[in-house]
């Protein structure tokens, strides 16, 4: 296979081979090699979701208490990520990469073999820690290692980690804890942590221009910024535990999240106030006048609502409305991912050839038509048509993120490429906080408005509730329950029926939200620059010359 620079050479963009992970191997196997640790840890922000109550019951804590499972690996890895560009550049994109692996899979360890809750939170934080240094550097080691000539296809493969995991986290907890126990959703990442680090230590190379810059760095002297540090860390942290814990600590009725949005608001503006005026910011918050890299980061967050979002939700939908168990709940979500394994490559194939900005244009609205189906589900809804609506949503998701990844690129300087991959990953995670929070927030009130509004129906002036009393009693009364006894529980079926249906509601009206925000976001494509015409031309070429080896 050719190298690197005969896929689209230097003056591409100002891509280099020079700083490239792939030395003399092919980059195609360096993009599937990271991406297994990419997977690694995207998987591990869904696929405790199922296994929350047989966490509690086993460790003797509420249902409550073990959502900090979920809440401390998100923070720490909120906490890192921003920092991810700054450790790399300073100790080496390899060796942090590999530190980051061996730390997620240790923790990883920890957490399965944990005995106390303690234990398990201490082992997140830690496992969240090594985890928010493997998104950027897979990024950052991708966008080095290809021309932006078939960029498109290294960030299919890469997609398959950030689409693919959230739908099989679910599925694959449900079947390990149902069948095993919930240890081993942490004990997998094992034997897969050990295989990524041995193939990245073997055939990853660190690129000798970044060598020479590192040491260059060390030269000159090592700076830190540590107020943009511990502002965006804090900052961050406190967004995800107000987002995260907000429903179930009443929101603003909590000190906890009061605080916690106060010291958001205040670090996270002093965060931007800061790296625009020092001489060294931790992350280059000028980028953002790169129109394309600031439209990308956006609609990387929007993608974060949608993905994260409805992969929460749409296993709750089934379990409290449907009595699915967790397994089944997980196989809603598998059957979207078949498809994605389709339209993931066939969308790494046509970012080379069509404007990034048509496939948005495309992928939007049929996110939202996805979306409008799921928001007329009713009580009586079948499998099969929750996993097409499901279905249609994936299909169509890597139709955004791929030409997304690879348009956001376009006019970033090779060296602040960490700083870019950084960010974007921050405004994933961000989204994808932001999507858990907004529609728990949003799910609980409208529980509330529809039950009270159903409820006010269950009283004796309302002609249809006494007949459906009194035909039940019978129905009771008929299979031998005493008149009495069959009143009360005609009652309370009615009453079950009546929650069944205000739950059905609400998942409806969140649904509707969120297709509407699809659809408001849909104008930001259009900010997007189309590559310049001798770059659609070269794209092209190099789509027939790469060897798909990846698909």
């Amino acid at each position: 296979m050719a190298g690197p620079s005969a896929q689209g050479g230097e003056g591409a963009h100002g891509w280099t081979p020079d700083r490239s992970a792939a030395g003399r191997h092919s980059p195609w196997l360096i993009a599937t090699i990271i991406s297994i640790s990419a997977f690694m840890e995207v998987l591990d922000t869904a696929i405790a979701n199922v296994s929350l109550g047989h966490i509690a019951g086993s460790l003797a804590v509420s249902y409550d208490q073990a959502t900090w499972v979920l809440t401390t690996y998100l923070v720490a890895n909120a906490v890192v990520i921003p920092m991810s560009s700054w450790l790399s550049d300073v100790f080496g994109r390899k060796r942090y990469y590999m530190f980051s692996v061996a730390l997620f899979t240790i923790s990883s360890l920890c957490c399965g073999i944990a005995s106390s809750f303690t234990m398990l939170i201490v082992s997140r934080v830690a496992q969240g820690l090594g985890g928010g240094g493997l998104q950027p550097n897979t990024q950052a080691m991708l966008v080095d290692s290809f021309p932006p000539a078939s960029r498109g296809k290294a960030m299919a493969v890469y997609g398959f980690t950030v689409i693919l995991a959230p739908m099989l986290g679910p599925l694959l907890g449900g079947v390990i804890t149902d069948r095993f126990s919930w240890h081993w959703i942490f004990l997998i990442n094992v034997p897969i942590g050990v295989l990524s680090l041995s193939l990245v230590s073997a055939f990853v190379d660190e690129p000798p221009l970044l060598v020479k810059e590192r040491l260059a760095r060390w030269r000159r002297g090592i700076h830190f910024d540590f107020p943009g540090a511990l502002l965006i860390a804090l900052g961050l942290a406190s967004l995800e535990i107000m987002t995260d814990r907000g429903v179930q600590d009443d929101w603003f009725g909590s000190p906890l999240i009061r605080i916690a949005a106060l010291i958001a608001a205040v670090c996270i503006v002093g965060f931007v106030i800061w790296e625009l005026w020092t001489a060294r910011p931790l992350l280059d918050m000028h980028l953002f006048k790169n129109r394309n890299f600031a439209a990308g980061s956006l609609i990387v967050m929007v993608i974060g609502v949608i993905l994260f979002g409805t992969t929460q939700f749409v296993p709750q939908l089934v379990q409290e409305v449907y009595g699915y168990t967790a397994t089944d709940a997980g196989l809603v979500l598998t059957f979207g991912g078949m498809i994605t394994i389709v339209t993931m490559p066939l969308a790494g194939v046509l970012t080379g050839r069509v404007q990034p900005r048509v496939l948005m244009g495309i992928a939007l609205p049929v996110i939202a038509v996805s979306l409008w189906m799921m928001a007329h589900f009713t009580v009586d809804e079948t499998f099969a048509s929750i996993a097409i609506a499901r279905t249609w949503q994936s299909g169509a998701i890597p139709f955004l993120f791929v030409p997304l990844m690879s348009a956001a690129y376009i006019g970033v300087p090779p060296q602040r490429t960490g700083n870019a991959t950084a960010i974007i990953n921050v405004a994933r995670n961000l989204g994808g906080s932001i999507g858990i929070g907004m529609v728990q927030a949003l799910f609980a009130r409208r529980e509330q408005f529809h039950q009270e509004r159903l409820v006010s129906r269950l009283q004796p002036l309302n002609a249809p509730y006494l007949h459906a009393v009194h035909v039940l009693t019978r129905t009771f009364v008929s299979r031998g329950a005493a008149p009495e006894a069959a009143a009360h529980m005609a009652v309370g079926q009615i009453y079950a029926w009546m929650q069944r249906q205000a739950l059905m509601m609400s998942f409806d009206d969140v649904f509707w939200a969120l297709m509407i925000f699809v659809i408001m976001i849909l104008p930001v494509v259009l900010l997007l620059r189309p590559p310049p015409a001798h770059h659609g031309r070269r794209a092209a070429a190099a789509a027939d010359s790469v060897t798909e080896v990846a698909f």
